[in-house]
């Protein structure tokens, strides 16, 4: 097995709301080999979606620890945890987060020129990428301009133009029909053989999860149970 991309120990995440206090994650441990596609399953409400915003360093941790490529996310600064993810890590979510007013173009090349990419250089990563996922005659659309499986397609290229090593998604699917549901997994699962990098998918799809190398189940902010699925060699090849 390679080594783990990402180690999780003792994850707690406690919100406080007033004198309410809600536990999201009651100790979480797991760890992610590098290339793995994990997706992550459970009901609404269930901490899915606050681990992983945890584990990529988007949101504080209460105790435990969370490592990422040998680094604890502890022992960087605002400003420094910014700038990792900025350069080692990919995101993708549901409702795309794309800037309406850039073309597709614009909106993948952002992250290279937040990140210090000479604009000729962050355009030429940006069209080639939109090229790899099968958008480069729309670069110059804007998302208003394009279907959703289109715009999901933007938001997976923005997520990987860096060549970042993880790529977290959270329902990515979730919005699209299930045929455009399909291609867009299929489009992750090719990149993920192709580049090697790791996806770890929040999803309440269980075709989506079957795809993926271990699906792990949560409830009440803990680890239930994992599972290989049977087809996971099969249509997620790590090559």
């Amino acid at each position: 097995m390679p080594e783990p991309i990402i180690q999780v120990s003792n994850l707690v995440k406690t919100y406080h709301t007033g004198e309410v206090e809600v536990q999201a994650l009651r100790g979480i441990n797991i760890d992610v080999p590098a290339g793995e596609m994990l997706a992550i399953m459970g009901p609404s409400g269930c901490g899915k979606t606050t681990f992983l915003n945890c584990v990529s360093g988007i949101d504080d941790v209460t105790s435990g620890n969370v490592v990422i490529e040998g680094t604890d996310l502890a022992s960087l600064n605002d400003d420094r945890k910014t700038e990792y993810r900025a350069k080692r890590m990919g995101f993708i979510f549901q409702f795309y987060n794309l800037l309406p007013v850039l073309s597709a173009v614009e909106n993948v090349e952002l992250p290279l020129l937040v990140s210090g990419t000479a604009p000729a250089e962050a355009r030429r990563r940006a069209s080639a990428m939109l090229e790899r996922v099968g958008l480069g005659a729309w670069s110059g659309h804007k998302p208003a301009q394009l279907s959703g499986g289109q715009r999901q397609r933007v938001t997976i290229a923005r997520a990987l133009v860096n060549d970042p090593a993880i790529i977290w998604a959270d329902e990515p699917t979730g919005d699209l029909d299930s045929h455009t549901a399909d291609d867009i997994m299929s489009l992750m699962q090719q990149l993920n053989r192709d580049q090697g990098q790791t996806f770890v998918i929040v999803t309440h799809d269980p075709g989506i999860a079957e795809r993926c190398h271990r699906i792990v189940h949560m409830r009440d902010g803990l680890i239930e149970r994992e599972e290989v699925p049977a087809g996971a060699g099969a249509a997620a090849s790590r090559g």
